[in-house]
């Protein structure tokens, strides 16, 4: 995979994100399933596509990313923060500033060479090694994780008769 190959996957979870967040009505977007809203997902991952800038800049100087040291289980501490710091109800300005914050991650990728992107600086999180590339990866699996999320809920509203939705655990250490 390329830096280039990698920000296309990002650009495109993003986008199928905000298509399922867009098919949502306002009430709908708001409404908490499993503890979280279509929109408190967004501002979450509005808030990591900024905080992992900075935390990439700590990976180059081998050092664990601010994020990972004292997470919460499962990142809640972080999640909450991030939640608490894009407080918007409006759907269409936290979609702007989804597609924003993603941007400028992009624009930082491109800033990267693929050394730097890829490199192991020996950062381990527990026994996994923190690199910048695997950390988008599993930022994109977040993205995924929570679209399908957002498409089971509007499923679900509109057939209530097709069942629960799925927990709201997450396989994703970030996510959730």
């Amino acid at each position: 995979m390329t830096i280039d190959a990698q920000i296309s996957r990002l650009d495109d979870s993003v986008e199928e994100l905000a298509a399922a967040v867009a098919s949502l009505d306002e009430k709908s977007f708001l409404e908490r399933l499993n503890g979280w809203s279509s929109r408190d997902i967004v501002a979450h991952l509005v808030g990591w596509n900024r905080i992992i800038i900075e935390g990439s800049r700590q990976i180059t100087r081998g050092e664990l990313p601010f994020y990972d040291v004292d997470p919460g289980e499962n990142y809640s501490k972080v999640n909450a923060k991030l939640i608490r710091d894009y407080p918007s109800t409006d759907r269409h300005e936290l979609l702007d500033e989804l597609r924003t914050s993603a941007r400028e991650l992009a624009g930082f990728l491109e800033t990267l060479d693929v050394d730097t992107w890829q490199r192991d600086f020996g950062v381990r999180h527990g026994a996994s090694i923190v690199t910048i590339r695997n950390t988008i990866e599993e930022l994109i699996d977040d993205y995924d994780h929570h679209r399908k999320q957002i498409e089971e809920w509007s499923d679900r509203l509109a057939n209530p008769a097709a069942g629960v939705v799925a927990s709201g655990n997450s396989r994703d250490w970030r996510s959730d």
